[in-house]
């Protein structure tokens, strides 16, 4: 039998659609209370900083160098913060889990997508998708999805609702370390079943999220960064995401804290965010080589070579995650 190859038309739709996430201000004491929940605003902030950082040529000049550490370097951006009359952060948002897993949205080689559909049917079958919900829920009941807004909280609260649930469930986000990818926790568990119905197509899957953090009065908050390209000389050079005016997270950054759960690889001392070949921009490095990478274990399984019960949970998280990945540019 010929060896499948990737198509040159090959995408997914991603399974976990998370909303923008809004960002509101309160106090502690009222995180049990639907109202009263303020809007957080942006404001300009403009600083006259200090320069520290100069090119080779600079360092070596010394009249250069004195001439230009005497220049201001002025500083001009968005910036957000509780008032001072409110300690704790509120970040809500919604999340939607869609089945349809074994089907690609686009594949123009009708033989691959039947064996993919085999491969993938047989996956749900023999072994499910119950290690990878557990592992998503894990991440909304740690609080990983709040980012820097995690970074010193003196408590995390989050609240999770689901239609079939009588009460909100109520988790202690440092109960659950961010260096584990999963939990043995029975919340955390009921949490990763109603995932897992989303992920098997049995439901349509809605949850509401509400993460409270209490930082102190007047504390600065981390909403998203825009990325504005061609900033020209003396504008501002900050742009904080909102919507109608509130601060807010992007969803795709709520999704990539959803999906940090590959701790499956090695060289990582905790999970990285599911990617093709385990790319963690801010290091530098990517985690997967050729031989464990997205693609390479995609057609070995294809082509029913032997994988572990890890390399096929990878490469189903990584079709939740969705993307194109034909062959080719």
């Amino acid at each position: 039998m010929p060896t499948l190859t990737m198509p040159t038309v090959l995408s997914f739709d991603r399974k976990l659609e998370p909303s923008d996430a809004v960002m509101y201000s309160g106090n502690w004491s009222e995180i049990s209370k639907t109202n009263g929940w303020e809007p957080i605003e942006l404001f300009d902030r403009r600083n006259r900083a200090v320069k520290s950082n100069f090119k080779q040529e600079v360092l070596n000049d010394e009249e250069e160098l004195k001439k230009q550490i005497e220049e201001p370097n002025l500083s001009w951006g968005d910036d957000a913060t509780l008032p001072s009359n409110r300690d704790t952060l509120r970040v809500s948002f919604s999340l939607r889990v869609l089945g349809g897993i074994n089907k690609p949205s686009a594949c123009n080689k009708k033989d691959y997508q039947d064996k993919f559909t085999g491969v993938i049917d047989s996956y749900k079958s023999d072994i499910g998708f119950g290690e990878l919900a557990n592992r998503y829920a894990c991440n909304i009941a740690n609080g990983r999805f709040l980012w820097r807004n995690r970074v010193g909280a003196q408590e995390i609260i989050i609240y999770v609702k689901h239609n079939s649930l009588d009460s909100p469930l109520i988790f202690n986000a440092y109960d659950y370390p961010l260096n584990k990818a999963s939990s043995e926790d029975d919340s955390v568990a009921t949490l990763g079943g109603i995932i897992e119905q989303g992920l098997n197509d049995d439901n349509n899957i809605f949850i509401e999220v509400d993460a409270y953090a209490k930082l102190g009065n007047r504390q600065r908050v981390w909403p998203s960064q825009e990325m504005v390209l061609k900033i020209p000389k003396g504008e501002k050079s900050r742009h904080l995401f909102a919507l109608d005016g509130n601060a807010a997270m992007h969803c795709e950054k709520i999704g990539n804290a959803l999906r940090t759960i590959d701790d499956w690889q090695t060289g990582s001392e905790s999970p990285i965010a599911i990617e093709a070949y385990g790319s963690v921009t801010q290091r530098g490095v990517a985690y997967r080589s050729s031989r464990n990478d997205f693609k390479t274990l995609l057609t070995k399984w294809m082509n029913d070579d032997d994988l572990s019960d890890i390399e096929k949970h990878f490469v189903v998280a990584m079709l939740i995650r969705g993307g194109v990945f034909s062959e080719g540019e």
